[in-house]
């Protein structure tokens, strides 16, 4: 039977939900499509966002032959019979219909598996469209990224979420949706399993059988993208809330699941700056100093740096002053563009540019407010 989300998934643009800075008029997607643009690229984003249902819009509407692999159980053998399959003629037989491969989780690739994709993407026996959770800088090797575009994509609003849930035909009331969108937290796929489940034990979709639902084992075919989430959300709340013996414990439980120890390394060099920051400067040498072990030892033994790392975090005080200060900061920036920078800190190579005041009156140890004329006296670092 067809799994409710394949049912309603989307066949065109026009259907799609979300995402406007890629698909919406003169966005690059939907540019590339119009004027059929045929290009490899990634899509990064979180789980059940579209990054699937959009990668086969863009293949049907370039008619191209469409392969899909998750990178998880794929091997060069997989890739080796898509190239060389034949049954890609067009309507035209003169012609071939191009090749796209969607690969899903394309960070689960190792290098030689990258390497070995590579030169026929290079080439253009294939146009890749990688799918990824992941920052695709440190999952995507330089010389395949630097042949991709890469297109982030975002969670779902809670209107977005709503026009897909209606989009299932299935009845539920206000209450039970608005739960249904919160509990979901952006992933339309999660939330469309649930109400598929929900309706299948049930017959009748209540908020008490939603809930029932969530606690079944039935709906464990689909957890895997959100216990990823979840796991790695509370490991890091852990950290935050100063609880060693909990953040421990959902380190455990990530390694026993097979999670890429660099993947955890890397949130923890992000916690030392965004949550430490200040109150521990040797945090992130910490941190880092693990993410160097977990890169040249790697498991089982690296286990131990990545609990000695977490502990450490985790009994160090808090200091959050320096990342909203940054948060802060690029609000304004982007809220006011380039202000001009005073004269007297400005840097004068030449002789029109000291004749025009550049550095003028400039004092290394001044007290004086540095910051455009603009945000003078604006306080960042509270």
């Amino acid at each position: 039977m067809e799994p409710l989300a394949s049912k309603i998934r989307p066949k065109n643009l026009s259907d799609f939900v979300g995402q406007e800075h890629l698909v919406g008029q003169n966005k690059p997607i939907r540019v590339a499509i119009e004027k059929k643009h045929l290009f490899s690229f990634i899509l990064w984003g979180p789980p059940g966002v579209g990054k699937t249902t959009l990668a086969k819009i863009y293949a049907n509407a370039l008619d191209a032959k469409f392969y899909e692999l998750s990178a998880v159980s794929a091997g060069k053998n997989d890739i080796k019979k898509i190239i060389e399959d034949e049954s890609t003629s067009s309507a035209d037989s003169s012609q071939k219909r191009p090749k796209v491969l969607f690969l899903d989780e394309i960070h689960s690739f190792n290098k030689a598996q990258q390497d070995f994709l590579l030169p026929y993407v290079e080439s253009g026996v294939l146009t890749l469209i990688g799918a990824t959770t992941e920052n695709p800088s440190f999952e995507v090797i330089s010389p395949l990224l630097s042949r991709c575009r890469v297109f982030i994509l975002n969670e779902f609003s809670n209107t977005e979420m709503e026009k897909i849930i209606n989009r299932t035909g299935l009845k539920l009331n206000t209450e039970s949706k608005d739960w249904l969108i919160a509990m979901a937290n952006g992933d339309a796929r999660q939330a469309i399993g649930l109400l598929e489940v929900t309706q299948n034990l049930y017959g009748k979709i209540t908020l008490d059988n939603l809930k029932n639902a969530l606690q079944s084992k039935f709906l464990r075919y689909d957890k895997k993208d959100e216990e990823h989430y979840n796991t790695i959300s509370a490991f890091i709340k852990s950290m935050r809330a100063s609880q060693p013996d909990a953040a421990i414990y959902y380190l455990a439980r990530m390694i026993d699941s097979g999670e890429d120890p660099k993947f955890i390394a890397r949130r923890m060099v992000i916690f030392a700056s965004e949550d430490i920051g200040l109150a521990q400067p040797t945090a992130l040498v910490v941190a880092n100093d693990v993410f160097r072990a977990c890169e040249t030892i790697g498991l089982p033994e690296c286990g131990i740096n990545l609990a000695h790392g977490v502990v450490y975090l985790a009994q160090c005080k808090k200091d959050r002053r320096a990342n909203d200060a940054y948060t802060e900061t690029m609000r304004d920036v982007k809220k006011f563009g380039n202000l001009p920078i005073p004269l007297k800190i400005r840097n004068a190579p030449t002789k029109l540019m000291k004749e025009l005041g550049y550095g003028k009156g400039y004092e290394k140890y001044t007290k004086e407010d540095l910051l455009p004329e603009e945000l003078k006296n604006k306080k960042y670092l509270l």
